[in-house]
């Protein structure tokens, strides 16, 4: 009797003493992107993926991914007309969302905070937007209440120009961009 347990407590133990080296964080790899369906106002639904819709793309749909070369934790929420749930990306670790078009907001914002339960408290959040139309994605990056990243670089590629922030504060003007919606984005942050 006393042996099993002794082996659930240094199983226990063990996995609270482990460490992953990379995490991948993949919630949101839809195989439709949400919103690809019409509003229930309209007479027929078809998804964006699918023949026979007029932003048919034949290929495969792209993601978006961000990296946390950090050496803390980042907090993303994916946003279109809902919220989607807080997701921690650890240091070394991997978040990707597959592109997807809300209907009602037409775009997504990938916002990302170095503080936990930034988004409600108002913290510095680099925004990654993009908006998914037909076989083109256009995307952009910017920040809001102040610079999460400053002191460290930030890079959005592929893109040309390439979207680069060598010291975390974007430059003046506009970051966006348009690329193939096959292609995946990568967010690189530190």
């Amino acid at each position: 009797m006393r042996f099993p347990l002794f082996v659930s407590i240094l199983s226990l133990a063990t996995l609270a003493f482990s460490r992953p080296t990379v995490q991948d964080v993949n919630n949101h790899n839809d195989p439709i992107p949400y919103g690809a369906f019409p509003s229930s106002a309209s007479s027929s639904i078809t998804p964006a993926t699918t023949p026979g819709n007029p932003n048919y793309n034949s290929t495969r749909i792209g993601r978006a991914i961000v990296l946390n070369r950090c050496p803390k934790p980042v907090y993303i929420w994916s946003v279109g007309s809902i919220v989607r749930p807080e997701t921690t990306v650890l240091p070394g670790g991997r978040f990707t969302e597959t592109f997807r078009r809300d209907l009602e907001t037409g775009g997504i914002a990938l916002k990302i905070s170095t503080v936990k339960g930034g988004l409600y408290k108002s913290a510095p959040q680099t925004i990654f937007a993009y908006n998914l139309n037909g076989n083109k994605v256009w995307y952009d990056l910017s920040d809001v209440f102040g610079d999460p990243f400053r002191g460290r670089s930030v890079s959005l590629l592929p893109s040309s120009p390439p979207i680069s922030w060598s010291n975390g504060i974007p430059p003046h003007g506009s970051q966006v961009r348009v690329q193939d919606s096959s292609q995946d984005l990568t967010l690189t942050l530190c």
